[in-house]
């Protein structure tokens, strides 16, 4: 008897090839079967309750976006494309929706010999050409020099790079209009901002204790002696 069950088992190689394995045969035998319900409202409505199942058997994907659209085009891919019923969106997907690809993002080629500085120093330097010429426009250009600095350092550790060649690639990038001097060090406008930096910090330390000690002072006047006269501790004569 044993032997004969044995015999008459069925495996899943000998069944239909699954369509998408995540859902499993079951949902995949139930979506085949609305194909065959004549009435359309009751097919349209025994799909939506189908949505509602496989949304339901992976609630991971619910915070992805449009993830029921995403249900609805699973649904016609299992029907091979053969079910008349309508997603929300009105669009009825296609077999072509498999080999679509979004559309190509174009790189920026523009200023491609200097790609190590980055697409942030190209929009720093618009900014800088688009300001009244005078000390700020100045003092931003010399922020721009030294940040094209670190750039070219940190995409290249094994060279050295001279100021020459920053304040070259300045005036080629901004077309002539962002000068950086002879006489101007990067190096010490980098090492002048960290100075000012850690300067910053201490006066913001030495402000903080300034306060907390005055503070404690109002409080407490801060003798054990104060505090027991200002109680009425201490002995009595």
């Amino acid at each position: 008897m044993m032997i004969d069950n044995a015999l008459n088992m069925e495996y899943n190689s000998q069944r239909e090839l699954l369509v998408i394995p995540e859902y499993g045969r079951n949902v995949q035998r139930l979506i085949l079967h609305a194909k065959t319900i004549d009435d359309d409202e009751k097919r349209q409505a025994f799909v939506e309750r189908m949505i509602d199942l496989m949304y339901q058997m992976h609630p991971q994907n619910r915070n992805i976006e449009d993830y029921k659209e995403k249900l609805w085009k699973h649904i016609f891919r299992i029907a091979e494309y053969d079910l008349k019923v309508t997603p929300p969106s009105g669009i009825i997907p296609t077999p072509e929706d498999i080999y679509k690809r979004p559309e190509v993002v174009p790189y920026p080629k523009s200023e491609a010999r200097f790609r190590h500085y980055g697409n942030n120093v190209t929009q720093l330097i618009k900014k800088a050409i688009t300001m009244e010429e005078g000390p700020i426009r100045d003092g931003f250009t010399k922020v721009i020099g030294s940040y094209m600095k670190l750039a070219y350092k940190t995409w290249n550790r094994e060279h050295f790079v001279s100021d020459e060649v920053i304040k070259n690639d300045l005036l080629t990038l901004s077309e002539g209009n962002l000068i950086l001097a002879e006489e101007i060090s990067i190096d010490n406008l980098a090492d002048a901002r960290k100075r000012k930096k850690s300067n910053d910090r201490g006066d913001y330390r030495d402000r903080d204790s300034r306060d907390y000690r005055g503070d404690r002072d109002h409080r407490g006047g801060g003798g054990r002696y104060d505090k027991r006269r200002n109680h009425g501790g201490g002995r009595r004569r």
